[in-house]
Parts: C-alpha cells; sequence; structure tokens
C-alpha cells in the first residue's frame, strides 16, 4: 500500500522517523497551500531535496552557503553553464574554488534548511514513491536523519508552546509604556529588530511576519521574546478589514531604519 496522507494527521518528523527506521527508499513529496518538497531517501537516508519541485543549481547553493562569495555566484553560472550538478562540482573542486568537504557541507546544510522549513507544517498533503532515485546528474549525498529528528522534534515541542502563548497572528502589538528592560541591556537580535521597526496598533503579527519574512514559528519566537523582555504588549487590530488579506508592509531603507531604531532607544530612555 502506498504511504500517503494528510499532514494534519502525521507530521514530518513521524515520517522522517518511520523512512530511517524502515530505511525506506523513494520520494517523500509534501504539498501545503504554503509550500511544497520533494525529498529522496536512500536506505533512510536523505540524498536529495528541493524546496518546490524545481531544483536549485549548486552555485546557488552554494553561494547561500556563504561558500562561494556572491559576487562570484553569476559568472561562474555562466561559465559553467552547460555543466550538469555532478560536472560542476568536479570542475569547481578542480579549479580550486571549493573543496570536496565544502560541496558536502554546502548541500548538507541546505537540505537541513530544507527540512527546518517543513518542520512545522499542519496542513497539507503528502505521499511516498517507492524506489525513485534522485536525478543522475545529482551529486552522491547520504545524510543521516537522526539529528535532524531531535532538532525538529524539539522545534516542534517549541512551536506548540509558543501558539499556547501567541494564540492568534491577528492581534496587533503596541509599544511598552513602562518597559521591563533597562536600556542598557536592550541586546536584540537582527530578526528581532526587523519586527521591532514594524511595532504599530495598526499592523497584525501577521502582517509583521509577511514584511519581516519570518514563517509562524518563527514571529511567535521572536514575539514572545519582545513580551517576555518588556518591550511590547499585545493588543487588538484597529481597524481591522476582516474581509481583505494581509497587507505586505513594505521594507523600510537602512537610513530610515536606524531612524526608528534610534527613536525607539530615546523613548525607552525617557520614560
Amino acid at each position: 500500500m502506498a504511504l500517503k496522507g494528510n499532514l494534519s494527521d502525521f507530521s514530518i518528523i513521524q515520517l522522517l522517523n518511520l523512512i530511517n527506521l524502515a530505511k525506506k527508499t523513494g520520494a517523500l513529496y509534501i504539498e501545503s497551500s504554503t509550500k511544497s518538497a520533494k525529498l529522496i531517501f536512500s536506505d533512510g537516508k536523505l540524498v536529495y531535496a528541493t524546496a518546490g519541485m524545481d531544483a536549485v543549481p549548486l552555485i546557488k547553493i552554494m553561494a547561500r552557503s556563504k561558500l562561494i562569495p556572491s559576487s562570484m555566484a553569476a559568472s561562474l553560472s555562466e561559465r559553467y553553464k552547460n555543466l550538469n550538478d555532478m560536472e560542476l562540482g568536479i570542475s569547481l573542486i578542480n579549479s580550486g574554488y571549493l573543496t570536496q568537504d565544502q560541496v558536502f557541507n554546502g548541500l548538507t546544510d541546505f537540505f537541513k534548511d530544507i527540512l527546518r522549513g517543513l518542520f512545522t507544517l499542519t496542513e497539507g498533503i503528502f505521499h511516498f514513491e517507492a524506489d525513485e532515485i534522485p536525478p543522475a546528474a545529482s551529486i552522491p549525498l547520504r545524510m543521516a536523519l537522526e539529528d535532524i529528528i531531535i532538532e525538529g522534534s524539539r522545534q516542534a515541542h517549541e512551536h506548540e508552546d509558543l501558539k499556547n502563548e501567541i494564540p492568534s497572528l491577528d492581534l496587533a502589538l503596541k509599544f511598552a509604556e513602562r518597559p521591563g528592560i533597562n536600556i542598557r541591556d536592550i541586546n536584540l537580535n537582527a530578526e528581532e529588530w526587523r519586527v521591532i521597526s514594524y511595532v504599530s496598533p495598526k499592523n497584525s503579527i501577521k502582517q509583521i511576519a509577511a514584511a519581516a519574512k519570518l514563517n509562524d514559528f518563527q514571529i511567535r519566537r521572536v514575539v514572545y521574546n519582545l513580551l517576555q523582555a518588556g518591550l511590547v504588549d499585545m493588543v487588538r487590530l484597529n481597524n481591522p478589514v476582516v474581509s481583505a488579506p494581509p497587507r505586505v508592509i513594505p521594507p523600510r531603507d537602512p537610513i530610515e531604519q536606524r531612524s526608528l531604531v534610534n527613536r525607539v532607544i530615546d523613548r525607552i530612555k525617557t520614560i
């Protein structure tokens, strides 16, 4: 019987665990309203992965992993445009651009990022095609699943806890009247600063997530951290338009961003 079903009944972590323990060979197809993926396994090891159905070029994968400078990626892509991934990997190694370990590490990191993006999916469908193999020209990688399954299980539990703390993304945020943190103790990461720049009773958390390019898990984690720090409060959205889709808030330019950050700090100083 073919392995297929709904992600509301069978989580990605459970699927990976089954494939790992049963040492399955074949392709797992994931489709939801927000993303799709194709994962190919050999004897329970991940050997190929794409986010969506189209393969990402090897040069782009290496550039995303910072193994090849972005400034060089376009010229290398043009120079080696007639080579498949296997041929390209060999050429990059022989030309001294990368080592074999770097190629394998870059692919491993890329595959892990694809899996991490699937961990918190709770809607969608899946099916498993037994004995499907990766493209002949792909680089032969065999990634063990145990560590990523453990990581995914922890993230899934954390996501459930965060959903209990922040049950709706249709609420808005406002700066706390009396921040529960000393200005000298503020040490926000890049994601938190991005979210801070959009804090307003007019912007829903969902809209902020879209503008900051964060998924449901990431935005809940950032908002939870800001709430715990006492920097923001959750409030009802001002004049919400129920029938309209969330508006993607245009990003601020760097000068405006720095100005806003300074205004936030100045405001906290005066309280």
